[in-house]
């Protein structure tokens, strides 16, 4: 492969303004992203119709009943079994996107999680449910993987911030639309069919738009050059630069002199080579420990309201409100994205999640909870926009894909093990004792980030490689 000519690419694909083709590309990604978020976030939502229809019985999880005595043989089950497949979606197959293509996987994995989940909509029991959660979860798994590498590599490098905040901008307006349809739908059955089964399908039908949107997205011209397809790089980046220099009404800028080429061949054995195998370490323990805070919150809204004594149509009327901020947090990120290095925006958002936490364990108006409801959330958020964009930007293209499935992969075991622990926290100390263990975790999210993280902000991928 003529590594130079690939290190010209892209160089050209930085230097590029940030134009409405560029943002449409972006926009089309995150689309698709949009479908992974509803299912992923419909846990919390529907939880309470699936508590209600008593599948969360011994009888109806069957072997996952031997859990009863932990007091998580339950929701617990339900919010594991989707963590665990995200997590074998991601270390096991996070690398099908360096290997086939960031397109290619990108449109399979919709796919996937189309046909899975539709599937589980029509379970019968706990444990059936439960089953397809978990290979519903593959899929989204490798999806996650997918676009974090795929919106790095076709964003230019001063932009990549605000790219990855407007990606969850648009993905995050799933959560309140799944909010919304969960408090009109759950406590009641349309057509006979249980509100649940409706929440479910109605994300389920909504990927069928996923060939229309893989039609128009070029494949990353990165991974093109990276495969010895250099004229098919060509191509994608010569279009994209006529469709911006129409758009800027102007010249475009000359190219800035290309990184230094990658070397080797994209294997697992090359994440633990210098400084990758630093980055994989620090990057593992701070997706392990991240989750517990963000889905400890975000997955558990409803039943931890409950928790606090309010009925369960008022904590769904509750947690939808709370969810409207969900896309509020991004849309703001993305003033500061590309100001403030990542790895504090990191760091300022996992403290504020730790503060307001505790702060809502504690409270008792309504207001105060749905205030506070909204304040994590926000937090939540920049966190997530900010540490997306961040691992993204530690690797290489030979093994972006491979090495943010493999630290991802963490995220998606602790959030496995969350469903378990916040489950028998909850059991054990009420709301009070989740929310401290959030806080936990938030400070050592906020020391290992902060005390080890390198600085990305503003600097081109091939040089943050190296």
């Amino acid at each position: 492969m003529a590594t130079a000519s690939a290190a010209e690419l892209a160089a050209r694909l930085d230097r590029l303004p940030m134009t409405r083709h560029i943002w449409m590309l972006v926009t089309l990604i995150s689309l698709g992203g949009a479908f992974e978020f509803y299912d992923l976030f419909l846990t919390a939502y529907i939880a309470p119709g699936l508590l209600k229809a008593g599948y969360f019985t011994p009888e109806s999880l069957g072997p996952f009943s031997v859990l009863a005595p932990y007091g998580v043989a339950g929701i617990g089950t339900f919010v594991f079994t989707m963590f665990a497949g995200l997590f074998v979606g991601a270390i096991f197959l996070g690398h099908f996107a360096d290997r086939y293509g960031r397109r290619t996987v990108f449109t399979f994995s919709l796919i996937w999680y189309s046909i899975t989940t539709a599937i589980m909509a029509f379970q019968s029991s706990g444990f059936a449910v439960d089953l397809w959660r978990f290979i519903a979860g593959i899929g989204i798994g490798i999806e996650l993987v997918t676009i974090d590498t795929y919106v790095s590599e076709l964003v230019p490098r001063s932009h990549r911030g605000r790219a990855y905040a407007y990606n969850q901008f648009l993905q995050f307006l799933a959560v309140p639309l799944v909010a919304f349809l969960a408090w009109l739908l759950v406590p009641n059955t349309p057509l006979g069919l249980d509100g649940w089964r409706w929440v479910v399908l109605i994300g389920s039908a909504g990927a069928i738009f996923i060939w229309f949107i893989r039609l128009s997205l070029p494949e990353s011209p990165r991974w093109l050059a990276r495969h010895g397809r250099l004229a098919d790089a060509e191509r994608v980046v010569a279009g994209i630069e006529s469709r911006v220099a129409m758009e800027s009404g102007g010249k475009l800028a000359p190219p800035g002199p290309p990184q230094k080429d990658e070397a080797g061949e994209g294997t697992f054995a090359e994440i633990w080579q210098p400084p990758y195998d630093r980055r994989a370490i620090l990057m593992s323990v701070f997706n392990f420990f991240q989750t517990f805070g963000y889905y400890g919150f975000a997955a558990w809204v409803p039943t931890l309201l409950i928790a606090k004594g309010i009925k369960v149509t008022t904590s769904l009327e509750y947690s939808f409100i709370i969810a409207i901020a969900n896309p509020v947090g991004p849309l703001l990120g993305t003033l500061i994205a590309d100001r403030i290095e990542r790895k504090w925006q990191i760091c300022l958002g996992a403290v504020g999640i730790g503060v307001f936490g505790m702060l809502f364990a504690n409270a008792e108006l309504p207001g105060a909870l749905i205030l506070l409801g909204v304040l994590v959330t926000l937090c939540n958020n920049l966190m997530s926009f900010s540490f997306h964009s961040y691992q993204s930007e530690l690797f290489p293209t030979r093994i972006r894909s491979r090495a943010i499935g493999f630290v991802y992969s963490w995220s998606r075991l602790s959030a496995a093990l969350s469903g378990l622990v916040v489950a028998f926290l909850l059991n054990l100390g009420g709301v009070n004792a989740v929310f401290a263990f959030i806080a936990f975790a938030m400070a050592l999210v906020v020391a290992t980030i902060g005390g080890f993280g390198p600085r990305t902000r503003g600097l081109a991928l091939e040089a943050i490689a190296h």
